[in-house]
């Protein structure tokens, strides 16, 4: 717990709240789902403010999809990572024994909890400045990744004259731990299919794939 407080930057009066963040579903009532609802709106929160002071050309749209970025299970997952997470999580055996401790839904999940317990046990000011520890100036303003989905269709539109369509093929596991396979459809044909922790995660997978394919039949780099 010292450890991972002090890469926190933060040192709980109230250790259980941090104790409850870190427990999975799996070990019963006392789990960090509620923690978890509320750290969602804490960091949405925290992002918001300085999105809207760091970006002031930003339009509305614009600032949702940034902020969309800032706190999706991707960025979670790889602050959790950073933070250590992954140890220390209080999860029962089957659970850890099917890679729950590695799986981007749980840790991310859990980050949220962790900067909910913050909130409670210090307030705004101190859950924003763990926020600001691992979401820095820099990071708001790094120019994202391109987006697969619109990269696919920037490419077929011009060149096969279709637009991609996906499905989904199949939605499993418990709430806590989804599982998603989608396919990307061109002209009615599936032409890639990939799995995710969400919908947008297979679907995006699965444009990657696609994109892959296309430009290595036809010898063209995607533009």
């Amino acid at each position: 717990m010292n450890e991972l407080t002090a890469r926190l930057g933060y040192a709980f009066q109230n250790e259980k709240l941090l104790r409850q963040a870190l427990t999975h579903p799996s070990m019963g009532e006392e789990n960090n789902q509620r923690l978890e609802f509320l750290g969602d709106a804490v960091l949405e929160m925290c992002i918001s403010d300085r999105i809207f002071a760091l970006c002031p050309e930003l339009h509305e749209g614009k600032m949702t999809a940034l902020r969309q970025r800032l706190v999706c299970e991707d960025a979670l997952y790889h602050v959790a990572q950073r933070v250590g997470l992954q140890d220390a999580l209080r999860m029962d055996r089957g659970c850890e024994g099917e890679g729950g401790r590695d799986k981007p839904s749980i840790l991310s999940d859990a980050m949220e909890a962790v900067l909910a317990a913050v909130y409670l046990d210090g307030g705004l000011v101190a859950a924003d400045g763990v926020i600001r520890r691992f979401w820095p100036d820099e990071e708001i303003l790094r120019k994202p990744e391109p987006d697969a989905k619109s990269a696919l269709q920037e490419y077929t539109q011009p060149r096969l004259g279709v637009t991609p369509r996906y499905v989904l093929l199949e939605e499993s596991g418990p709430a806590h731990d989804r599982h998603f396979v989608c396919a990307v459809l061109l002209s009615d044909t599936e032409y890639a299919r990939a799995e995710g922790t969400s919908k947008k995660k297979a679907e995006q997978a699965a444009a990657r794939l696609a994109l892959e394919k296309l430009t290595k039949t036809r010898g063209t780099d995607p533009a």
